[in-house]
């Protein structure tokens, strides 16, 4: 990651006093491209009065006709939706909108275990067959070539409202209303499903339909589209209505998420209310919570949120259980030095299996796919990626051979596959992982000045705002902070808190998912890209910074220091001149899961400049080597040893290698890879099996013969420590179990002892 400032043109000095801007206002709307009279104009007085006439959008003029005869002529008209929050929102803002018009409207959202996603055949087919005569889809419908066929062999209509990515072909629909249409006159391209939909209640109103823009602004906020241009009025609009909301559901829902009419934000809706109507479609059936959405009954709204609260509850836990289990299954397996992880369980619960890759990924910094067993048998999943790896480009050339269903984007996709297609997949996968070498530009705004650090600083920052995709909340740098009172929060401690110092102010700065973070890091903490928010905490309110990222260089120091024991750091830090390896092997590994220039990467043996800041990667496999490096001409020497190349991380007790031997003679004809999974039953993980297998070879206990393990028959007997392969493995592993555990004094002071030059 390399964080750059953003540049912009100043603002006017007219344009600040028309406006009435502050200095930072003026700044965080000059870097965001808001530069103009009519860009502010618009930005702080725009109303959903100001929105385009919603018949320039694709086939509005077409799609509203229809409905309007279908209203007239009592025909039954059914609203097929997505089981998404924008989904959801969506489908609310249909069905109430033609119930207002007096239609017949009835709706349908898809099940994600039994119907998967977007458009379903057999759905359609129950549809038709219950009488409707009009099909309405919302957050969905341009993949549903096949449906949209057959509602209209069978004399149906259907009119495709969606906002997702066009293939190849397009639906044989009555009208398809798409914000991105190719071609389209409307001047907004990145509406969600339910501003589509909200889009066509204007049209089919001929009115500002104000009341739904709070449903609008909940699944602009859940689906993460634009909130920018009419994104800034959806959502600026919406936070305005829902905060005085008079829907029961939705007060009902606001009350058991702990949050306040008249102070709800963007934020709130991001991480409160979107993920509670989500999880309802990830363990149940997300009608439920178009049903909360549409009650006028405060009794009936009351018992959906809590049944909705109970789903949420639900599915963190869940999402924790899942995410232990797949942790534990890494271990288990021995997939640590893995590039790619795949892991399956049919155990694992469907709907929390994106959430779960997303925290394994953070945990492992690997691309991973979690795979559970569908209804038909078939192995189903979700994945998610890392910086560098395109995810959809990596799979995409599997799709025909390997898997059944298979759609996605660069960070994350959904699949399916045979069963026994899932050894090739991890095959695949593994081969497919390479890494883009460019780092990812991350801007941040400006140098947050300490003399303005209090909670006035937000009031200021809010009239940039509402904020999210294509409209950030502002970044800010802090340089060279001071940092004190460090200490770990949360439950399994993987957040952090410290306070940073400047120009006798203080301010408290969260850190949430950085486990990586100690005190021993604090003084290489260079730059610090943060948030601010404000802490409410019994009822007193302060000036909160929250980390976005981070940049190291070598310690300030009073007296500097040449040689610094990093063994017991995991995380890499950027500032080195050269990153020197023992083993050639460990090269990709450097690249591709530490995110290393390749260029900054070279051989220990070999290496012949001097004076440059160097980190020692790997692990040395003896003393010679180790001495070798030490020998060399640095400014500075840090020592990581964070991998090696050892096949196991402990030679396993004999009882493990008599219980294996015996179950090869016991079950012969076996191949390497099939102890994958015989290896739990062994009490062993597969890279130990792997090892022991090797051991045997060896000592001529077993052969392998066309591509499977078979027993010797009447083999030497002979003791365990004849192989020249177990010494040799039991000596490195003595020697890097010493070098990572040598205390920090002795380790450093050792170093000392054979440089050339301190």
């Amino acid at each position: 990651m390399e964080w750059k400032q953003r540049q912009a043109s100043p603002l006017s000095q007219d344009l600040i006093d028309q406006f009435q801007l502050s200095p930072l206002q003026a700044k965080l709307f000059s870097l965001r491209g808001i530069n103009t009279a009519k860009d502010l104009s618009f930005w702080f007085d725009a109303t959903e009065e100001n929105l385009a006439d919603p018949f320039l959008m694709h086939d509005m003029d077409k799609a509203i006709d229809r409905i309007n005869q279908a209203i007239d002529n009592g025909e039954k008209i059914t609203i097929y939706g997505d089981y998404d929050a924008d989904g959801i929102t969506a489908t609310t803002i249909m069905v109430e909108t033609l119930q207002i018009l007096g239609a017949d409207v009835h709706f349908f959202i898809p099940n994600r275990f039994k119907d998967g996603y977007g458009p379903s055949l057999d759905r359609y087919k129950d549809i038709v067959a219950d009488g409707t005569k009009l099909i309405i889809t919302v957050d969905n419908g341009v993949t549903g070539i096949d449906e949209v066929a057959y509602a209209k062999k069978n004399g149906v209509d259907t009119i495709v409202t969606d906002h997702h990515t066009f293939q190849d072909q397009k639906p044989d629909s009555y009208a398809i209303v798409h914000c991105n249409y190719p071609g389209q006159k409307y001047p907004f391209d990145d509406y969600c499903g339910a501003g589509v939909a909200y889009t066509i209640a204007r049209a089919l109103m001929q009115d500002p339909m104000s009341d739904m823009l709070e449903l609008a602004m909940i699944g602009t906020i859940g689906d993460m589209v634009k909130v920018s241009g009419e994104g800034h009025v959806i959502v600026k609009r919406g936070l305005e209505m829902l905060n005085q909301t008079q829907r029961p559901g939705l007060r009902a829902l606001i009350k058991l998420a702990g949050l306040n009419l008249g102070s709800i934000n963007e934020t709130d809706i991001g991480f409160n209310i979107a993920p509670r109507l989500n999880a309802v479609g990830r363990l149940d059936n997300a009608e439920l919570a178009v049903d909360l959405l549409l009650t006028d009954d405060e009794q009936q709204a009351q018992a959906l949120a809590e049944k909705i609260e109970s789903l949420n509850e639900e599915r963190k836990d869940l999402t924790a259980s899942v995410y232990q289990d797949c942790l534990k299954s890494v271990k288990d397996n021995g997939w640590g030095q893995r590039n790619t992880l795949v892991i399956y369980n049919p155990d694992f619960h469907e709907g929390v299996l994106g959430l779960v890759a997303n925290k394994v990924v953070e945990h492992t910094h690997k691309p991973t796919i979690i795979l559970t067993k569908g209804e038909n048998g078939q192995l189903k999943g979700s994945g998610r990626s890392i910086e560098g790896v395109n995810l959809f480009n990596a799979l995409e050339p599997m799709k025909d051979e390997l898997l059944t269903q298979f759609g996605g984007h660069d960070f994350a996709c959904g699949l399916s596959l045979e069963e026994d297609n899932l050894e090739n997949l991890r095959q695949a996968f593994e081969k497919s992982f390479k890494v883009e070498t460019n780092l990812e530009k991350k801007y941040y705004d400006l140098e947050l000045d300490f003399d303005e650090v209090g909670t006035g600083i937000l009031e200021e920052i809010e009239h940039v705002g509402p904020f999210g995709t294509d409209n950030e909340q502002p970044i800010f740098s802090i340089s060279e902070p001071q940092i004190e009172h460090f200490y770990k929060i949360g439950k399994d401690k993987t957040h952090v808190k410290f306070d940073v110092s400047k120009n006798n102010k203080k301010l408290d700065v969260v850190g949430f998912n950085k486990p990586f973070l100690n005190q021993n890091l604090m003084p290489f903490i260079d730059q610090l890209f943060v948030t601010l928010s404000a802490n409410r905490w019994q009822k007193r309110v302060s000036l909160q910074a929250m980390i976005e990222g981070i940049s190291f260089a070598a310690p300030r120091l009073a007296v500097p220091s040449r040689i610094f024991d990093m063994r017991q750091e995991n995380y890499v830090m950027g500032f080195a001149d050269k990153y020197l390896l023992f083993n050639e092997k460990n090269r990709s590994w450097a690249v591709n899961n530490l995110g290393i220039d390749e260029s900054r990467i070279g051989l220990v043996d070999g290496y012949d400049s001097q004076n440059e800041s160097i980190v020692l990667l790997d692990t040395p496999s003896d003393s010679k080597q180790l001495v070798n490096a030490f020998e060399n001409s640095y400014n500075q020497l840090y020592l990581r040893f964070l991998v090696d190349e050892l096949p196991v991380q402990n030679i396993p007790n004999k009882t493990y290698f008599a219980k294996t031997l015996k179950y090869i003679y016991t079950h012969p004809n076996l191949r390497p890879e099939d102890y994958q999974s015989v290896a739990p039953y062994l009490g062993l993980d597969y890279q130990s099996v792997l090892f022991i297998l090797r051991v045997f070879f060896e000592l001529k206990f077993v052969r392998y013969q066309d591509g499977h393990l078979k027993p010797v028959e009447n083999p030497q007997n002979q003791p365990l420590n004849n192989s020249k392969y177990l010494q040799k493995i039991s000596a490195e592993l003595k020697f890097v179990r010493q070098l990572k555990t040598m205390p920090s004094n002795q380790l450093i002071n050792y170093a000392a002892q054979f440089r050339k030059k301190l």
